[in-house]
């Protein structure tokens, strides 16, 4: 029997610092979680070895004796802190489940993301950054609204309700916000009123485009103006509707444009492409995250669901996609 040695970070490990936003350990995940993806793969018939972090991964690796790594460690601290595992892993010829360093590193950093996506024509709002508020004068050709976002966070830390603004007042003290904050840039964006969509694909070769999902906030599918925050994620007025209810014409531009964003990053094995559509129907990539959560509570058990298989099967999916991957 095969044994998958499991990378991740718990929320319960990390220690809050002064000055910390209350979503500083919003990408780790529950320990139930963890016990919930280490039971999937028990149920592929693999043995499961828990690592946990990096720090883990790195005073036991001498003596690991695992197969293959299923990893969803996010990483601690800077804009390359999701290629901290599979970095090792790739210097310690592990095998591994999912993207690599470079692919991670690209992706949580939304700014070198976004040149690749208009490097490849994939539509995506128009953006600049700014390092401090006084770039601000130096910038006058955008229209609001616009939404201000930390440049390399994910699951959508920095992001409330004060995150669009309308106004150069407004866009000044997001900007201050964020940079004071989270210690980094802020990627300022055309805000695109609509809906909102995700869409999740497992494979390499010929990889599986799974049901589009979309979301809903309030009890509403046309979101306009309400959009992905933090705290809807913590909240009962976030809710995924799959598969979505949404024209033909849409699906296929949809999912086209997740294979197309899928590979101009080189994702492997898994991950989820999120997506706003504007009032004329018109799709944009947001980011592809290719280290997504497999939370019971996200959307890959629901794409499952959607198309009459289970959790297990789904991790069984991802798993068998690395296998194939590294040709044993």
């Amino acid at each position: 029997m095969k044994t998958v040695g499991l990378t991740y970070d718990l929320k319960t490990d990390y220690k809050f610092k002064d000055g910390d936003p209350a979503d500083a350990n919003a990408e780790f995940d529950h320990p139930s979680t963890i016990d919930v993806i280490a039971s999937a793969i028990e149920a592929n018939s693999f043995k499961v070895e828990r690592i946990g972090n990096a720090g883990n991964l790195l005073e036991r690796l001498a003596s690991l004796k695992v197969d293959i790594v299923f990893n969803i460690s996010e990483g601690v601290s800077g804009r390359n802190r999701e290629s901290q595992v599979p970095a090792i892993l790739e210097m310690a010829g592990i095998p591994f489940v999912g993207a690599d360093a470079l692919t991670l590193g690209l992706t949580l950093d939304k700014v070198m993301a976004k040149k690749i996506f208009i490097a490849d024509k994939i539509p995506t709002p128009r953006f600049f950054e700014v390092n401090s508020s006084e770039q601000l004068n130096n910038t006058n050709h955008h229209k609001f609204p616009l939404i201000v976002k930390p440049r390399f966070e994910g699951s959508s830390k920095g992001l409330s309700e004060s995150s669009r603004v309308q106004t150069k007042e407004e866009l000044r003290e997001q900007v201050e916000y964020i940079i004071n904050t989270y210690k980094q840039p802020a990627l300022i964006e055309e805000f695109i009123s609509g809906q909102e969509f995700t869409v999740a694909i497992i494979g390499n070769d010929e990889p599986e485009i799974m049901p589009v999902v979309q979301i809903k906030i309030d009890g509403k599918l046309k979101l306009n103006d309400k959009f992905y925050t933090f705290a809807r994620i913590t909240s009962d007025r976030l809710e995924y509707v799959c598969p979505a209810k949404i024209s033909a014409e849409l699906k296929k531009s949809l999912n086209e444009l997740a294979l197309k964003t899928y590979r101009a990053v080189e994702c492997r094995d898994f991950g989820r492409v999120d997506f706003r559509v504007d009032q004329e129907g018109k799709p944009y990539v947001l980011e592809i995250n290719p280290l997504p959560s497999l939370s019971t509570e996200d959307v890959f058990k629901l794409v499952a669901e959607s198309i009459g298989i289970t959790y297990e099967d789904i991790i069984g999916k991802i798993l068998n996609s690395a296998i194939k991957r590294y040709n044993f």
